[in-house]
C-alpha cells in the first residue's frame, strides 16, 4: 500500500462513526450530547499526584485516574454533594478544588487514602 492509500485510509477510517484506534474506547453518545474533556492535576501529600481527566457528555460522565503506575476509569454515581465517581475498588470524590480517594476494601467508614487539592 502505498503512503498516500494508507493515509486515505486511514483518514475513511477516522471519519467512521464508532471506529477506535488501537489503545481507545470509543463510546457512542445520545442524540446531541456534546462532549467536553477537562484535565486535572492533584497534590496528594505523601500519597503522590493523581492525574484526572474529566469526559463529560451528559447524561454520560466519566473519568479517567492515573496514580502509583495505576489507570482506572470510573463512572459518576450519585452523590449528596460534589461529584463522586466509582470504579473497581476505588471511590474518587470530588468537591470544590479537594478530592478524596477511598479504597472500598477496607471498609465503610474508612478514612480516605488520599486527601488531594487541585493544582492546575
Amino acid at each position: 500500500m502505498t503512503t498516500r492509500n494508507a493515509f486515505l485510509a486511514a483518514l475513511f477510517l477516522a471519519a467512521l462513526p464508532g471506529a477506535a484506534r488501537a489503545g481507545e474506547i470509543v463510546i457512542p453518545l445520545p442524540a446531541g450530547a456534546t462532549p467536553e474533556t477537562i484535565t486535572a492535576h492533584y497534590d496528594c501529600g505523601a500519597f503522590g499526584p493523581v492525574a484526572a481527566r474529566y469526559f463529560n457528555a451528559p447524561p454520560v460522565a466519566l473519568a479517567s485516574l492515573s496514580f502509583k503506575g495505576e489507570f482506572l476509569v470510573v463512572s459518576n454515581v450519585i452523590a449528596a454533594s460534589g461529584a463522586r465517581y466509582a470504579g473497581g475498588k476505588y471511590i474518587w470524590w470530588t468537591k470544590g478544588s479537594g478530592a478524596d480517594l477511598y479504597d472500598v476494601t477496607l471498609g465503610e467508614g474508612a478514612a480516605p487514602v488520599a486527601s488531594c487539592t487541585s493544582s492546575s
